[in-house]
Parts: structure tokens; C-alpha cells; sequence
């Protein structure tokens, strides 16, 4: 097979893939019936999970979302080894059409109801064409035509797989996961000293017995009684306290949580009820934290875990 025939081939198989990612890009998965269901444009210019590719626990349970994260960046990889075999050109011309080419594609998407205008599958699909790029430029370098074709295959595997793993690292890197749990009594009050709730005292509730791990809050004869701690302006925790009335009390109680000022949680337990409950708060930014407690509501084994970098 001479060169322009292998052109001819090559130049054949570019149309048809092109058409095929087309054709998945405003046609597939029902987009055109869903057409009349939007009344809005969506463009996503703030990129949030383009470094989100499958782990290995994600292969082990897949979701949707995980196949479309590695399908567009797979997809595109073939374009990066069929324009070269096209025309002659340098890695950056190339990058800057084919990404000019996606942002056409992408507001044509959103404009026409079709899908959305979204950084995250510009960026992906970009890399995906950057590694086939890569591939190309590192598997032609013989003569022997299907020789090359199987070298850019391989280089295009190991290349994902790299790329894969870059961004696995940077996803672990900036994104955050919750700290360890801080027990409550372990900070100071508003005042500066040691703070209270430190007994640990075993008690029944609904039949069974709770025994805290942390601390006990309680009122025993007062109509009500506020803790108050210095969190340290902390950003993104999320407050979990246990609560309840015990067996032997049956007068009802309520529970208030304050951050700054700004009330976040407010429960009312009911005479009669001993069921132990549980709640989480998320808090966005706190530094001046008040639990108020009112009647026999007994709470336990209050803490909070903050949101952080794993490098923290």
C-alpha cells in the first residue's frame, strides 16, 4: 500500500470517527427529546472534577459518572494520532485548534439545548488528544506501517495510564477529607478554662445502656444551662452530638446549637421519648460555638471533625 493510499485510508476513518463522536456529543443518551424539558443555558466555566478519574476501588464498583470521567478522555485520544498522520504539525498548533475546536463544540451544546458548555469535558477531552499526540510521536518512528500503528496503540495505554495516575495523585492532593475527631471537651470555654462535660458516667436510655466514650452534658437542677467554646475560626467542621432523654426522667427537654451568633440547629425531645438520636451540623466557619440546653435532654460524646487536605 502506497503513501497516498494509506492517506485516502486514514483521511476515511478520521471523517467516520469524527461523525461517530458527533453523533455522542449531541445525540446520544435521549438528548434530543430531553430538548424540550430545558428552558435554560448551562455553562460551567469553573472547572471542579477534571482531575476525578477512576480509582481502583472505583473499577471495582463503577458508576456511571466513573465511565463518563474515562470515556472522555479515551475517546479523544484518537485524534491525537490521526491529525498528525493528516498534516504535518507541532504539538502547540495542534493543542490550540483542537481545544478552540472542543469550545466551539461545547457552546454549540449548550446554545442548542443539546448539553451544556462544561470546562471539565474541554479539559478532559483535551488531554485525551494531548496523549494520542504523545503516542503518535513516540510509536511512528519506523517505516513499517502497522509496526507503528501497534507502538502507538501501546504508548497511548501506558501514556492513560500515567496521565491517570498524575491525576489521581492531584485529585488526593486538593481535595478534602474529614480530620479526626475532636471531642469537645477537649477545648477551653469562652473564658479560657478547662471546659466541662468531661463525666462519662454510664446511663439507660430506650432499655439499653449508653456508655460515653468522650462526655456527658446534662442541666441536673437547673432549668437550663449554655456551654460555650472557642473554635479558632475554623473552616467547613462538622459537629456531631447524641442526645436523648434518659429512662428515669420523663420531663422534655430541647437542644439549640449556635455559631457566631447564627443558630444552626434547634431540637425539641418530647416527654416519654428515650430513643437515642443523633445529629451532624455542618458548620462553614466557627470560632464562637453555644450548646443550650434545656429539661432533662442529656447529650453525649459531642465532637467535630474538621474538613482538611490530606497533606494536612
Amino acid at each position: 500500500m502506497d503513501l497516498k493510499q494509506q492517506r485516502k485510508i486514514i483521511f476515511a476513518i478520521t471523517i467516520f470517527y469524527t461523525l461517530f463522536i458527533l453523533y455522542f456529543l449531541f445525540f446520544a443518551f435521549g438528548r434530543v427529546g430531553k430538548v424540550d424539558q430545558i428552558t435554560e443555558y448551562t455553562f460551567i466555566f469553573l472547572p471542579d472534577d477534571f482531575f476525578r478519574l477512576p480509582g481502583l476501588s472505583d473499577l471495582l464498583h463503577p458508576t456511571l459518572m466513573d465511565f463518563v470521567g474515562f470515556g472522555n478522555v479515551a475517546a479523544f485520544i484518537p485524534f491525537g494520532i490521526l491529525i498528525p498522520l493528516l498534516y504535518r504539525t507541532s504539538f502547540i498548533r495542534f493543542m490550540i485548534v483542537f481545544i478552540l475546536s472542543i469550545l466551539v463544540l461545547e457552546t454549540i451544546q449548550a446554545l442548542t439545548f443539546l448539553g451544556s458548555f462544561d470546562m471539565n469535558d474541554v479539559i478532559q477531552n483535551s488531554t485525551g488528544a494531548a496523549i494520542g499526540f504523545g503516542a503518535y510521536k513516540l510509536g511512528f518512528r519506523t517505516k513499517n506501517y502497522w509496526r507503528n500503528i501497534t507502538a502507538a496503540g501501546i504508548f497511548s495505554l501506558v501514556l492513560m495510564l500515567g496521565v491517570w495516575g498524575i491525576f489521581g495523585g492531584v485529585d488526593q492532593a486538593f481535595t478534602k477529607v474529614m480530620g479526626p475527631f475532636v471531642a469537645i471537651n477537649d477545648l477551653r470555654d469562652s473564658t479560657g478554662n478547662p471546659s466541662t462535660g468531661t463525666k462519662t458516667a454510664s446511663f439507660e436510655m430506650g432499655g439499653q445502656e449508653v456508655e460515653p466514650q468522650y462526655n456527658v452534658y446534662s442541666i441536673e437542677g437547673k432549668s437550663k444551662g449554655t456551654y460555650t467554646y472557642t473554635l479558632g475560626n475554623k473552616k467547613e467542621v462538622y459537629l456531631f452530638l447524641n442526645y436523648g432523654i434518659p429512662d428515669h426522667k420523663d420531663s422534655r427537654g430541647s437542644i439549640r446549637v449556635t455559631a457566631d451568633g447564627h443558630e444552626f440547629l434547634t431540637i425539641s425531645v418530647e416527654a416519654g421519648r428515650h430513643e437515642p438520636d443523633m445529629s451532624s451540623i455542618y458548620l462553614p466557619q466557627a470560632n464562637e460555638l453555644a450548646i443550650t440546653i434545656e429539661g432533662n435532654v442529656t447529650l453525649w460524646d459531642v465532637g467535630y471533625q474538621e474538613m482538611v487536605y490530606s497533606w494536612n
